[in-house]
């Protein structure tokens, strides 16, 4: 649930060229909504996944950089994989008031715009990957541009399911630098929240004061009072003067003598 609120992109810009209310999705990323807005994002070797419901007009994005994880690891579970991210997408949608059997999807990206990437394939992959996703749950697929060596600007509109592509010219060095650096810096992100377990207290720990440890009173040790400790009186005991007692006889005092008796 944490991971999901975390990848919920928060990024609201007014948009002057469509002149529109607009939110950016990064890597490791998505959105849904049924406002009449525009959703939008840059891709390299990443995919992102647009799908809605043509009658409510729930639509949203999500944007992965890998198609799979080691489904036993917890950094799995992350909106880095396509796995994860297209569960949630889905789920997020269905919450919103999607209806399943009417979902329609578009997808793109997936290029090698980058010399590491085309070495990887990690473009092609992630390309397949959407689509034998989206094959396996029976959401069509009415749109693609997937592959080549192009980076991609996708400005998605979810109401209606309009998509607006436009291609970077192949190996611009400016758009390469400026995607690497967004695809590195997120994938490291990821990697320092996986890497670093959370910090759980435990009784044990210094500073967690247990019963029996120093500083802590008990009942058996100096300077609490009990029952059977000196000054503290029980009817078990003998009776202490000045000290009345409901299982003897209570002392009666004389009756103050009146005149005349």
């Amino acid at each position: 649930m944490v991971a999901r609120l975390e990848a919920r992109a928060t990024r609201h810009y007014f948009d002057s060229a469509f002149q529109c209310q607009a939110v950016k999705v990064l890597p490791n990323e998505y959105y849904v909504t049924n406002e009449n807005l525009m959703i939008s994002t840059v891709l390299g070797s990443c995919v992102a996944a647009c799908i809605h419901d043509p009658v409510t007009g729930v639509g949203g994005m999500n944007h992965f950089m890998l198609p799979e994880g080691d489904m036993q690891s917890p950094a799995s579970a992350t909106m880095r994989y396509g796995a994860f991210a297209m569960e949630v997408l889905i789920n997020e949608l269905l919450k919103a008031g999607a209806v399943r059997d009417r979902l329609e999807a578009k997808v793109f990206g997936g290029g090698a715009v980058l010399a590491a990437m085309q070495q990887m394939n990690i473009g092609e992959r992630n390309g397949e990957f959407v689509l034998s996703y989206l094959k396996t749950e029976g959401i069509p697929v009415k749109a693609q541009d997937l592959g080549d060596v192009h980076a991609r600007r996708i400005n998605y509109f979810p109401r209606d399911g309009r998509v607006m592509v436009r291609r970077m010219a192949p190996h611009h060095q400016r758009a390469e630098e400026l995607i690497a650096k967004r695809e590195q810096a997120a994938a490291q992100s990821v990697a320092a929240k996986t890497a670093s377990p959370p910090r759980i207290e435990r009784f044990t720990r210094p500073g967690v004061e247990r019963f029996d440890r120093p500083g802590v009173e008990r009942l058996d040790r100096p300077g609490v009072e009990r029952l059977n400790r000196p000054g503290v009186e029980r009817f078990d005991r003998p009776a202490r003067p000045g000290v009345e007692r409901f299982d003897t006889a209570l002392s009666r005092r004389p009756k103050p003598e009146t005149a005349g008796s």
